[in-house]
């Protein structure tokens, strides 16, 4: 597939599609390949980026290809395409539970297609659907009782001593980044001028990733490294040293997927601190 041909699909077929909460994307693929294009590839980050207000339901991804080859041929290079595409999403932190069909189809009749250029009717079948269906909200119900009012992260680190490990609840990282979403820079502020005030404190800043398999480490999508949860740490370790946190009182430490918490998979993409000591000036 040339650049020219990529262009054009770009132009024709839009970026991605949404319709009754469902977004959908599609992958095109080189003749009997199933390595994704490095422009095809940066249209699905972009597709991913998307996803991350996204409250997800499950992600159908379904292999395709052109009429020529073999039925058998071309549903083994259907389904590798579709494996394909469930990599890149494994690799930037979309939870392979999410992923509930990654099928392989086979080729596409060419008469689904309304296009008359043959080459391109074939260019066109060569991809992976990608469908992600958004949860309906739940209607909000009003409490009865409230809730116990929990300590914010600043006053614990005011009370911690050492072996505590507190996690940043509220510093949330965009997907695939080590950069933190708008809204988490401000709280991320106060919590550094709580650890530049209180000198007696030394402590390890240690990063996260989610939804990676095992407890492999997540791209980081900026620089292509599989070191994502060593980046955030070190992100966090930056921004508290240019707020004035003494360096010779933090470490960072990348802990991949090592410890998800069980939850929502956004909140596995964190920074915790762990009080490795306490002592004077």
């Amino acid at each position: 597939m040339n650049k020219l041909f990529v262009l054009i699909l770009i132009t024709c077929y839009g970026i991605f599609g949404f319709s009754q909460n469902k977004l959908t994307h599609e992958v095109y693929f080189d003749t009997d390949k199933y390595i994704v294009p490095s422009t095809e590839e940066n249209r699905l980050l972009l597709f991913i980026s998307t996803l991350n207000n996204v409250d997800i339901e499950f992600i159908s991804i379904y292999g395709f290809c052109d009429d020529i080859g073999a039925d058998t041929y071309n549903l083994k290079l259907s389904q590798q395409r579709a494996d394909a595409i469930k990599t890149i999403f494994s690799n930037n932190e979309i939870s392979e539970n999410l992923i509930t069909n990654v099928d392989g189809k086979g080729e596409v009749l060419l008469k689904i297609v309304n296009e008359k250029n043959l080459l391109k009717i074939r260019g066109l079948n060569r991809k992976v659907e990608i469908i992600v269906k958004a949860k309906t909200p739940k209607p909000k119900v009003e409490e009865k009782e409230p809730k116990v009012k929990e300590k914010n992260v600043v006053d614990l680190i005011k009370e911690s001593s050492k072996g505590d490990k507190i996690i940043f609840k509220n510093i949330l990282f965009k997907t695939g980044y080590s950069t933190v979403t708008p809204e988490s820079k401000k709280i991320l502020n106060e919590i550094a001028e709580v650890l530049a005030e209180r000198k007696d404190i030394y402590f390890t800043i240690q990063g996260h990733v989610c939804c990676t398999q095992n407890s492999r480490d997540a791209v980081d999508r900026r620089t292509k490294q599989r070191n994502l949860s060593e980046t955030r740490a070190k992100y966090v370790y930056d921004y508290f040293a240019k707020k004035g946190v003494d360096k010779k009182r933090m470490r960072h430490l990348g802990m991949r997927r090592k410890f998800p918490l069980g939850g929502d998979p956004k909140f596995d993409r964190r920074v915790e601190i762990l009080i490795t000591y306490v002592g004077g000036n």
